[in-house]
């Protein structure tokens, strides 16, 4: 091996995203190889963080946004000290290993979000900057900065391209978020080639420019000291974000693979791999070697833990000068929800509320027991009904509670998705019309796969929205989302079951909660002895037996969500003037009612008697509680303009149409 020991370091970078990618035979060996030096700057000479404790909530953050280059996000970790060893990265992509082949946040430690599908990082980033100005705002006090760090990111040509990016670059300028620090490997390579195919003509700083970004370039990825420099700039600069362009050539210093689309994702071979390292000057018949020398001139651990005790001494100032703040900042980063039994509203019957407009209600309840809750809607604010009254706005000068995202869905996603994984921020939240939930579905994927405690409300959850026509009425969104894993979708139906719905939204911790809200309004419910109407409270057990026209086992049970349960109601009480002992069940939340034990499913749905689904969206799905789609009176097509009642109508979801499926299920189990 030859060279200093910044080159050293380096080139171990190189060398170990060399090896695993050939271990695993799959991964991308080259834009690692490229940005190691960008890797070592910003490791060795900025972030600050402590691989000791890597949750340390004034550490700098860093971004792989770039998720496929994650062999230099595990090389850099290893080298820092964090408790990722070398036998992880000799076992890179495998089963079990905490190497996945894309970063996973809670699983590799230092790794701050799950990347891959590209331009959410960056998205997540400019959520996590957003959180800092949030807290900073809230906490800080003269002389007590206890909130003050960066976002750094590493984002690819592929980010830039991809939409999301361009709604989270766009925001992120409009509300000046200075220490935001977004590296782009300019390497002038994808997949299918050069990016003179599809990326050349556009000036791709002139529009980061045009968003009110602080723009800077540095000509050779492997000038560590004009790195270093552009870094420090980009530091400095707190008006606006910054994008840092790094010309880089992929798999440097590959004789073979340098700057050809190979190497971007498929191993180099092993002979490749052998004149790269004779080149480096290090044994080509050796892997995964790293010089002492290099570990202590990489590690983090001691200059880390001497950050964060400098932090402590000054947050142990703060906390001393205003424990009321301390017991506020210790719920915030706990995620505690303050009790909510008390405090959401209960709706009287007799009246037609929409259940977004309950909801509002409820948000306006519960907004000091969650005083570090912040969200908002892509410029449907008034529509959605999801604002804090006394919250203020969010804007490059004020970090209020109320973000005003624009017409930006997908960004809206992933930023609030990255203000959840920054921490201190409970329940972030995004919202719109339930038919654009498609725009945010990238994002809201992750916040499932991540197990982000985050909120989406979705209104305008139907056909019931009426003139706007079938653009802009759901039909197949329901199903869609109910297809994800661990995202909870709940659609109440009546305010009543809005405020539990919130509840349940709220208490959640180990993922994200989906509200779907009507525009319509729907009766509130007389609940009471003299109904026989189930109080609300079932909806926190995902469904609940609502109501039932005779005693004992049913002759036949109505499941309905949303403002169907009204529908399903009316069709049960008909029934029973036909001597049928109907029930109904309202089941709101479907996953919900999963997770409960097998008796409760048995006495809410008992076992042989015959089942109706009533649901404003398609049949498909519902199988999983009715015979088939005979059983169901939804909608397989689209929808229509026309007012929502009539469109109701039009499309068969009547009483009639639930009485008429009901006896033809009667007749099926006879």
């Amino acid at each position: 091996m030859s060279g200093d020991i910044q080159t050293l370091s380096i080139d171990a970078i190189r060398t170990l995203a060399m090896d695993a990618v050939q271990a695993a035979n799959a991964g991308h060996p080259g834009t690692a190889m490229a940005l190691a030096p960008l890797a070592y700057t910003l490791f060795t000479r900025h972030i600050r963080a402590n691989p000791a404790d890597p949750d340390w909530p004034n550490r700098d953050r860093f971004v792989l946004s770039a998720g496929h280059a994650c062999v230099l996000q595990y090389a850099a970790l290893h080298l820092a000290g964090y408790a990722l060893p070398l036998e992880e990265l000799k076992r890179f992509r495998q089963w079990g290993s905490i190497t996945p082949g894309h970063p996973e946040h809670e699983l590799t430690p230092g790794v701050e979000t799950t990347t891959g599908p590209l331009g959410q990082g960056f998205g997540n980033a400019v959520g996590m900057a957003m959180a800092e100005r949030f807290l900073g705002e809230r906490y800080n006090r003269p002389g007590r900065e206890i909130v003050d760090h960066h976002v750094y990111v590493i984002a690819s040509d592929g980010d830039l391209m991809e939409g999301v990016c361009q709604e989270a670059a766009s925001i992120a300028g409009q509300l000046a978020l200075g220490k935001l620090v977004v590296c782009y490997d300019d390497n002038r390579i994808t997949i299918d080639g050069s990016t003179a195919v599809s990326f050349d003509r556009e000036d791709k700083l002139g529009r980061f420019t045009a968003y009110g970004w602080h723009v800077q370039s540095v000509a050779d990825a492997n000038d560590v000291e004009a790195l270093d420099t552009a870094i420090r700039a980009a530091r400095a600069e707190r008006a606006a974000p910054s994008l840092i362009a790094v010309r880089s050539h992929i798999a440097y210093p590959a004789p073979n693979a340098q700057d050809t689309s190979k190497a971007h994702g498929a191993p180099l071979g092993e002979a490749e791999i052998r004149l790269t390292k004779e080149v480096l000057g290090w044994d080509p018949d050796e892997s995964f070697v790293v010089p002492v020398e290099v570990y202590e001139h990489f590690g983090r651990v001691e200059s880390g833990a001497a950050a964060q005790r400098e932090w402590s001494a000054r947050f142990a100032e703060w906390a001393a000068d205003d424990p009321e703040l301390l017991t506020d900042w210790d719920r915030a980063w706990a995620g505690e929800v303050g009790p909510l039994a008390d405090v959401l509203p209960r709706f009287d019957a007799g009246q037609s509320i929409a259940t977004r407009a309950a909801g509002q209600k409820a948000m306006h309840a519960f907004a000091n027991q969650i005083p570090t809750m912040v969200g908002g809607s892509a410029d449907l604010v008034e529509s959605n009904k999801t604002h804090f009254p006394d919250g203020g706005t969010f804007a490059a000068v004020h970090a209020g509670r109320n973000v005003p995202f624009g017409i930006r869905e997908h960004a809206m996603g992933a930023i609030v998705n990255g203000m959840a994984l920054h921490g201190g921020v409970v329940k972030p939240y995004g919202s719109t019309f339930l038919v654009f939930s498609d725009y945010m579905r990238g994002a809201v994927r992750l916040s499932a796969l991540t197990h982000l405690p985050v909120v989406w409300v979705w209104t305008h959850d139907s056909i019931g929205v009426g003139e706007d026509g079938p653009t802009h009425q759901p039909v197949e969104h329901l199903m869609s989302l109910r297809a994800i894993p661990n995202l909870w979708v709940v659609r109440p139906g009546d305010a009543n079951e809005t405020s539990f719905a919130w509840k349940v939204a709220l208490e959640r911790q180990d993922g994200p909660v989906a509200l779907i809200l009507s525009r319509q309004g729907i009766p509130v419910l007389e609940r009471d002895s003299t109904t026989g109407i189930a109080p609300a409270d079932g909806v926190e057990r995902g469904a609940y037996a609502l109501w039932q026209g005779g005693g004992g086992v049913p002759d036949i049970t109505l499941l309905a969500t949303g403002s169907e349960v009204q529908l399903a109601l009316d069709a049960a009480g008909a029934l029973g003037d036909r001597d049928v002992n109907a029930r109904v069940v309202s089941m709101p939340c479907w996953e919900l009612f999963e997770l409960q034990d097998p008796a409760y499913q048995d006495d809410v749905l008992p076992a042989g008697t015959p089942r109706v689904a009533v649901e404003a969206g398609v049949s498909l799905g519902w199988e999983r509680w009715v015979p088939g789609a005979h059983a169901v009176v939804g909608v397989d097509g689209f929808g229509a303009s026309a007012p929502g009642a009539t469109v109701f109508e039009k499309l068969g979801m009547t009483v009639e149409k639930v009485i008429e499926c009901a006896v033809t299920e009667l007749e099926r189990a006879r």
